[in-house]
């Protein structure tokens, strides 16, 4: 027996550590496929510029934030149906289309089997290359890539359309869904105003269909590029030369296999005592005291910010009161699921000026200024279209004073903004004192796109 007992406490111990094990190894497992279902998990931030509002009333700020947690932790990406929609009207010969086509390449690249695409081009006629299917096989796209030639003239619309409607025959919400475009012309056959190509960046931005719009060159519509993409929530980019082509193409592949949620609605119910007026550089509905927005997608590779301006009215000083209450519902790639994340903001009412300056929000302040910074930008061109230099010119270093004094009010105090802030300042306050300097016919052009592109980045937020 004594020789017995020991054995037998010993296989129990080894029972027991192994057991142990098994249960820990499954936790672990559990654990993990848990991560892995929240790597989509969405951050739902507000704020006000100040959270001290005077007795008398005024313009507030609101600033929502959604940010994507921990995204990088899943090993698995959501599948892509992508349409890929290529300029070659007779504008794209020489350097350009074979840019476009090494871009085009370089895209398939990065794409798996489970993705699905679908390869367009056009000029006055609309040619499906390759029909929307699983990338089983690059062979097919690689030569149907190759063969392309540059001619004729430019039907934007309808290729943008063919594109969309590719990517719509096998749309599923559990995806990435998205038509990217790439032209360095104007559109002059069929549909080629900027309200029209809005207008169809709406209706595929409804369908959950973004557009990412590339413009090569200094020859194409930049209002008509950047209004497509805006519409239907998606990126816009400026290629200078053929050389951009391939970076961009790579930053966008990037975008779109970051994507952590999708189909966002935004609901704000704005309190008694406030009044919503507008969200910055974005379209809302408006409806009395609720401000509804859509996005199509969150990445995790940037934040995505509203700016909400709001009427207060004169009130009786109070130590809080409430502001708004808001909600997000968004699809989770990762889980599959619809989720809600909510959020209210409250506010104090003073006649102390000293407690209002102290409660600015210098973080939640500089998203505002760049905002605001990028309406004056966009006032600036309209000047500038109208042949009005010296107004245009004047805005733009009214501008960059504006952006370089806000920038040291908001790094000073015991809480700056952060150093990712600032510096986002600062680019702005470059941009538009470059942008004064070059306003004259021979370097407009440029000018010009390169704004557009900025404008846009700074509403979009655009990661690139």
């Amino acid at each position: 027996m004594s020789i017995i007992r020991p054995i037998r406490t010993a296989a129990m111990t080894a029972a027991l550590v192994l057991g142990l094990s098994i249960f820990a190894l499954a936790l672990g497992i559990l654990l993990a496929g848990f991560s892995k279902l929240q790597a989509a998990e969405v951050k739902l931030s507000a704020g006000l510029g100040q959270s001290v509002i005077p007795t008398e009333g005024g313009k507030v700020y609101l600033r929502l934030s959604l940010k994507a947690l921990a995204h990088e932790v899943s090993e698995s990406r959501s599948p892509l149906n992508i349409g890929l929609v290529l300029d070659r009207s007779g504008s794209m010969q020489g350097k350009r289309i074979e840019a476009a086509k090494d871009a085009a390449r370089m895209a398939l690249s990065r794409l798996g089997r489970d993705d699905i695409v679908a390869l367009v081009a056009y000029n006055h006629n609309v040619d499906v290359l390759q029909p929307a299917r699983r990338l089983d096989s690059h062979e097919a796209f690689t030569a149907a890539i190759d063969r392309l030639q540059a001619d004729g003239r430019t039907a934007l619309f309808a290729g943008v359309s063919e594109g969309g409607r590719q990517v719509e025959k096998n749309y599923r919400e559990r995806q990435i869904n998205r038509v990217i475009l790439m032209s360095d012309g104007l559109a002059n056959v069929g549909p080629s105003s900027p309200a029209e190509l809005a207008k169809l960046g709406q209706e595929l931005g409804g369908k959950g269909i973004s557009v990412t719009t590339i413009g090569l060159g200094l020859g194409y519509n930049e209002d008509l590029m950047q209004r497509l993409a805006l519409a239907s929530d998606g990126n816009h980019a400026f290629a200078e030369t053929p050389d951009d082509l391939v970076k961009i193409f790579n930053s966008e592949f990037g975008d779109a296999l970051s994507i952590a949620a999708q189909d966002i609605e935004i609901v704000v119910e704005v309190r008694a005592g406030f009044k919503p007026v507008r969200v910055l550089g974005r379209e809302a509905e408006i409806d009395g005291s609720k401000v509804k927005v859509k996005l199509n997608q969150l990445t995790a590779l940037n934040e995505r910010y509203l700016i909400l301006e709001l009427d207060a009215s004169r009130s009786a000083p109070v130590a809080e009161t409430d502001v708004a209450t808001i909600e997000t519902d968004y699809l989770d790639l990762q889980a599959g699921e619809r989720r809600k994340v909510t959020a209210r903001i409250s506010a104090a009412i003073s006649d102390d000026g000293a407690r209002q300056e102290s409660s600015r929000n210098n973080e939640v302040m500089s998203e505002i200024t760049t905002q605001i910074a990028t309406e004056r930008s966009e006032k600036a061109v309209e000047l500038r279209d109208k042949g009005d230099l010296a107004g245009a010119r004047q805005l733009l270093q009214q501008n960059a004073t504006i952006l370089s004094n806000s920038r040291a009010s908001l790094a000073a105090g015991e809480a700056p903004a952060s150093p990712q802030a600032l510096k986002e300042l600062e680019r702005l306050e470059h941009d538009n004192s470059v942008a004064a300097e070059n306003l004259d016919p021979e370097k407009w052009a440029k000018t010009r796109k390169a704004m557009r592109y900025q404008q846009h980045k700074a509403k979009q937020r655009q990661s690139y």
